[in-house]
């Protein structure tokens, strides 16, 4: 089951919001003493109510955090995990990444309705997606297709609208840690309508992976409102070509950065790999 967080903070924000509103506006003012005998109007803590109750003492202290953490997430910036290798060399398995949530416009949480159009997604743009097979999973996959394109991928080369996409290559990739059953693939620099990133191929696999059929019929043209995506290990993603295409709600942001890395199967301890933190994503 996956765990709705952004539900679970409107909830929380709503509740702890709601009770420290309640108390103030209601409760508080039956917890002072309204006049005296003189008939001043003195107000200081009396028999009336006593203390604030720990309840609301707790709403006073978290809602504001919570509330803080809520709008940073929704409209800011969203951390995540990569859990996968379907984004080497760019991407490895224990990345912990930060996502623009603004790139593309703000949406509301939870109701994911768009309010504020700001940007629309470019070929070459590394994206956080929810899986469209369940509109819950986060997947993270490269745009290649945007509306209008036609999209169509043979001998490990991507046509867009026709045209093979350059690739340079690098020689034989070594793989580290959760990486390392990649030893041995062809890397690759590609440039897809002028973003220049890197990726890795197995020679001598069919360029559909098993089970994949959507571009098995030749070229596919990209509908409004969706994107065709791709990992960058190509023959070790799970993505359009499988599934078909990304609708434009799904879009969750845009992956800039690499804040940690930690892989249990890296040597030594940590299991860090410093060199990579701070790495911007392209």
């Amino acid at each position: 089951m996956n765990f709705d967080f952004p539900a679970f903070l409107v909830l929380a924000c709503a509740v702890t919001g709601g009770i420290w509103l309640v108390d103030a506006m209601v409760f508080a003012p039956r917890r002072r003493v309204l006049a005296p005998t003189d008939g001043s109007a003195v107000a200081v803590p009396g028999p009336a109510g006593g203390r604030e109750p720990i309840l609301v003492e707790y709403a006073r202290s978290f809602f504001p955090v919570i509330l803080i953490v809520l709008l940073l997430r929704s409209f800011v910036v969203e951390p995540f995990r990569i859990p996968s290798n379907s984004m080497m060399p760019t991407l490895l398995t224990g990345d912990f990444i930060l996502v623009n949530k603004f790139a593309y416009g703000l949406r509301l949480p939870v109701l994911n309705f768009k309010f504020l159009p700001i940007g629309e997604p470019r070929h070459g743009d590394v994206v956080v997606f929810k899986y469209p097979q369940d509109g819950k999973t986060d997947y993270i996959k490269r745009i290649i297709g945007v509306p209008g394109d036609e999209v169509f991928y043979r001998d490990k080369t991507i046509y867009l609208n026709g045209k093979p996409q350059g690739q340079v290559a690098l020689g034989r990739y070594t793989g580290v840690a959760s990486g390392a059953g990649m030893t041995g693939a062809r890397e690759a620099v590609e440039t897809l309508d002028g973003v220049e990133h890197h990726t890795l191929v197995r020679q001598g696999l069919p360029d559909l992976p098993p089970g994949c059929r959507v571009l098995a019929q030749g070229p596919v043209k990209v509908p409004p409102g969706y994107y065709f995506v791709m990992g960058d290990n190509r023959d070790n993603s799970n993505d359009s070509r499988c599934w078909g295409f990304v609708p434009e709600e799904n879009l969750v942001g845009k992956a800039f950065a690499i804040w940690m890395h930690w892989d249990g199967e890296r040597d030594g301890f940590p299991p860090i790999a410093w060199g990579r933190l701070g790495n911007l994503i392209r």
